[in-house]
């Protein structure tokens, strides 16, 4: 009797296993961008409280024993010739393509690693109610190729925190790309866009017909 009960859980086990196993958890998916822009969550921004350093960047990266952190490894992704990488992840050499302002950059000083949806808007947008850890994800994510980005210190900064109704890279040829990356990082997220961000999302998206959006939300 023992023994058909100890089959029976066996058996209703390895029933369950499979589908577990199989089953993602944060399935990606692909909009056109009008439609990604129109399935933005709505809510007013508020910026009181904002910290930067409540979002700890650079961590040590997804590879923590290759002694380079978020920054360091976000560069060597994006190079377009690779660096040589010196003790301390010093990186010499190498070549980038800033896509903001369609500029070569052959030094790493050269580059910010710029968070997509900027810090301070994203707190602005949810990331205040998030945990410590979460905000750490979010300023340090790898997991998606939109939400980290080398590009020319002088476009960095020109952007600062500014979301798509204050700023567009300055190459107008980009706008496309730049509106729809921005849209997958706040989607990937949970992030709420307000009301005059929302109209300039759609505004740029309307003059974008073939440009699609792909996304994969956060764990």
């Amino acid at each position: 009797m023992l023994m058909s009960v100890l089959r029976g859980l066996a058996a209703a086990s390895l029933a369950v296993l499979p589908l577990t196993a199989s089953s993602p958890a944060h399935a990606a998916e692909t909009l056109p961008l009008t439609e990604a822009v129109a399935a933005l969550p709505v809510d007013t921004e508020s910026r009181d409280g904002y910290d930067r350093d409540a979002f700890r960047h650079w961590n040590a990266g997804t590879v923590p024993s290759d002694g380079c952190n978020t920054r360091a490894e976000v560069l060597l992704s994006e190079a377009v010739e690779p660096p040589l990488v010196e003790p301390g992840c010093r990186l010499s050499g190498g070549r980038w393509w800033s896509y903001y302002d369609q500029m070569w950059v052959t030094s790493a000083s050269g580059l910010d690693i710029d968070h997509m949806v900027p810090l301070a808007e994203s707190w602005d947008s949810g990331a205040s109610a998030w945990s410590a850890q979460r905000r750490e994800a979010y300023a340090n994510d790898q997991g998606a190729d939109a939400s980290l980005v080398a590009v020319t210190a002088r476009s960095n900064r020109s952007k600062a925190d500014q979301d798509p109704a204050e700023w567009l890279p300055p190459a107008a040829g980009v706008h496309c790309r730049y509106v729809a990356e921005w849209t997958a990082t706040k989607l990937r997220w949970s992030l709420a866009a307000d009301e005059t961000e929302l109209a300039a999302l759609r505004e740029v998206a309307a003059g974008c017909p073939g440009q699609t959006v792909t996304y994969e939300p956060a764990a």
